[in-house]
């Protein structure tokens, strides 16, 4: 589908637990370590598959014969920052599939590309302070040929608008932060992190 314009936000409106498809609000009341009792506002997904997991994203490894190693980025437009976000993919999981199982096919269906799984991690928070959602990071690796020059075909959902990039690992950080220099792009936390996580081990001096 070819770009007519760019993504605007119309409005912004409550909404409430029973209009709502994907998430609902819950008040939690609990005893903290003091024995003092207090509450915390949370979202919660409707959505979670039987694994427990809610979500995959696909980090990712392209290896070619003749070019360095690279990762497969995508770039979408994200409604609730209002903001395009580079990310690695990503996805929910369906109710009847095992997270690796989701990887492979969000991989295929954002991407283009089939990969092969290298490590599964155990579930991670999303982001606790918020909601209770988790995921798994699957790493992947996608072997090419020296005559793959063209990307394959995605296969998007409807109201799916995934760009594709393709970084060499060696320059991921410092295009991250160009990125980010942009103010209508946004880095997704568990991409950056990873970045600037092997930045820094590189050239701290503390590994």
């Amino acid at each position: 589908m070819s770009k007519k314009q760019e993504p605007k936000i119309l409005s912004v409106t409550d909404l409430s637990t029973s209009e709502a498809k994907w998430v609902s609000l819950k008040k939690v009341e609990f005893v903290d370590q003091t024995g003092t009792p207090r509450s915390w506002e949370i979202a919660v997904r409707k959505t979670t598959s039987k694994s427990g997991v809610d979500a995959v994203a696909m980090g990712n490894i392209f290896v070619h014969p003749s070019k360095p190693p690279a990762t497969m980025l995508v770039i979408q437009y994200r409604p609730p920052i209002g903001k395009y976000t580079i990310e690695w993919p990503a996805g929910l999981i369906d109710e009847h599939e095992t997270p690796e199982e989701a990887a492979i096919r969000e991989m295929k269906e954002e991407t283009g590309y089939k990969g092969k799984i290298l490590d599964s991690s155990p579930a991670v928070a999303s982001d606790p302070g918020l909601t209770n959602a988790t995921l798994k990071l699957v790493m992947m690796e996608v072997q090419l040929k020296e005559e793959d020059d063209i990307m394959p075909d995605q296969k998007l959902d409807e109201g799916e608008l995934i760009e594709r990039v393709m970084v060499p690992l060696s320059e991921l950080y410092d295009r991250l932060m160009k990125y980010a220099a942009q103010d209508k792009y946004m880095i997704a936390g568990k991409l950056f992190y990873f970045a600037a996580g092997v930045h820094f081990a590189k050239n701290s001096g503390y590994i």
